[in-house]
């Protein structure tokens, strides 16, 4: 706490007898503007104390708030389950205990299933939380529109215009389902090895649509407490029909949908718990909206059968590593907005690389500019792709030395 200023000296007056009137005057008039700047001097001091009166005032209401909410037992956060006549059934999360209660008059008539409360220790409803969605979702959505487009997109021409008849045609243009008497298709499953372009296909649609675009892994889907899962699956699609139209993109579906065991292990029953819940939000009693489902996987073999069925995953598009022609394709948009020389061959360049996933090639294109950059070069040569594709080859097999082929 800072130290209270000190006091201005009083000022004296001392008149000499033998002083003129003239004399007296001015000498008056100088000791009463000094007893005015005394007095303003005053005047400050006791403005900066009562401005540091209400800041201390403020801070003792603080610790005062501080105190009683130390003083007071903690609230835990639970779900309704079930409401009867004078009792309710609870849910704690965590632990997932479940609890018989006795319900207040006050929340007999405005408590329903499914609301979520803060009870104390003795399990007493508190007072009923607002129905928030959870931040993990929230944290999913993709704020900024993807910038991936079509044309970014190289090799696999007919699996986009699948995903488009799939995803974009039933957003952009219902009307046409309608005319012709058919439901459009309720989700689409790309398969294929990895660095072949399935994430890149669900951002252009989301693009090109508009759409709200949320992202997840299906590794994010498996959490540590029972249930907790399930509820994140549940508030996903909560917060995509919130924002409709909208495009739900699960990476990784392997990790919650691989084939279900006879494991009797807690960790194996949670994801199949959070697998039954997407189910449930896929295939529901209720109608989805404009809301469609773009899941991705290098690893279709694993999949449980019940999600690969029609009204789940109408279409399982295969997104195979590119073909030569592709491979040429996705050269040219790789190096688009590089300086290459004259000599630079895509279809030569296609044939060299057989196996290469479009990741890699464009991993191929960066390293041939850093080539050139290597040799204070601002054009890229043919050779600066023979050297990157003669690293990426080392790099791929360790202590064996790779020909250009």
């Amino acid at each position: 706490m800072s130290r209270s200023p000190s006091l201005p000296e009083r000022p004296t007056l001392d008149l000499d007898p033998e002083m003129s009137r003239e004399e007296r005057l001015a000498a008056l008039r100088e000791h009463f503007a000094d007893i005015m700047g005394v007095h303003d001097q005053l005047a400050t001091q006791l403005e900066d104390a009562r401005s540091q009166q209400d800041d201390l005032r403020g801070e003792v209401e603080q610790l005062q708030r501080e105190n009683e909410t130390l003083k007071t037992s903690s609230l835990y956060i639970a779900t309704v389950e079930e409401v009867n006549d004078d009792e309710v059934v609870l849910k704690q999360h965590g632990n997932n205990q479940e609890v018989l209660t006795n319900l207040s008059p006050r929340l007999s008539e405005t408590l329903e299933a499914g609301d979520r409360v803060a009870i104390n220790d003795s399990f007493t409803i508190q007072r009923v939380l607002d129905d928030e969605t959870d931040a993990r979702a929230q944290a999913m959505q993709v704020t900024e529109q993807p910038t991936a487009e079509y044309g970014d997109i190289g090799g696999i021409d007919e699996q986009v215009q699948e995903v488009r008849e799939a995803v974009e045609d039933p957003l952009t243009n219902p009307e046409q389902f309608v005319e012709v008497g058919i439901e459009p298709p309720t989700g689409v499953l790309l398969h294929g090895p990895p660095g072949t372009g399935k994430t890149m296909l669900a951002k252009a649609v989301a693009n090109e649509t508009d759409a709200t675009f949320i992202k997840m892994a299906g590794s994010e889907l498996v959490q540590k407490f029972i249930g907790e899962g399930a509820r994140l699956v549940r508030d996903l699609f909560e917060l995509a029909a919130e924002n409709e139209p909208a495009i739900i993109f699960i990476d990784e579906i392997d990790a919650i949908a691989s084939k279900r065991t006879e494991s009797k292990t807690s960790g194996d029953a949670e994801v199949q718990r959070t697998m039954m819940q997407l189910l449930s939000e896929m295939d529901g009693f209720e109608a989805r909206g404009d809301i469609s489902i773009i899941a991705a996987t290098n690893r279709f073999d694993m999949l449980d059968r019940a999600i690969l069925r029609p009204g789940r995953f109408d279409r399982l598009i295969e997104v195979p590593e590119p073909t030569v022609e592709g491979r040429e394709k996705i050269l040219a948009i790789h190096t688009r907005d590089m300086n290459l020389a004259d000599e630079v061959d895509f279809a030569d360049l296609a044939g060299k690389t057989e196996g290469f996933s479009g990741a890699e090639l464009e991993s191929l294109c960066t390293e041939a500019g850093m080539f050139a950059i290597r040799d204070e070069r601002t054009e890229v040569h043919t050779e600066d792709f023979e050297e990157a594709l003669e690293k990426i080859d080392r790099d791929d097999s360790p202590g064996t030395p790779i020909a250009f082929h």
